[in-house]
């Protein structure tokens, strides 16, 4: 298989996509899920943006950089929901999306 670009970033992107759908999960299951609806829009919007980006940059795209742009500002809020709340998989999202938004910013050059 040959070597791909941006290996961190797509693991990145990767991770998030598995913690947002998590904290999706999750948040569905709490005691009151309608009080955890921004959060969960926000984890299905961010977990689809993830995925899109890996695939971007795994093909070549000429448009990786656009969509890790974009990607990266979906994390940032998506962390910001997240770190409102004090469960584990909330947090835990909050962290990968952080993670996340800086692999897509050094991989967009900005």
């Amino acid at each position: 298989m040959p070597r791909l670009d941006h290996t961190d970033c797509i693991d990145a992107c990767n991770a998030c996509a598995v913690a947002c759908n998590h904290c999706a999960a999750s948040c569905l299951r709490e005691p009151d899920p309608g009080a955890m609806a921004g959060c969960i829009r926000l984890d299905m919007d961010c977990a689809a943006v993830c995925q899109l980006a890996a695939a971007a940059m795994a093909r070549g795209s000429e448009h990786a950089a656009a969509i890790c742009t974009l990607c990266a500002r979906i994390c940032e809020a998506c962390a910001a929901e997240c770190a409102q709340h004090d469960m584990d998989h909330c947090q835990a999202c909050a962290q990968a999306c952080r993670d996340c938004a800086q692999a897509c910013r050094a991989m967009a050059g900005g």
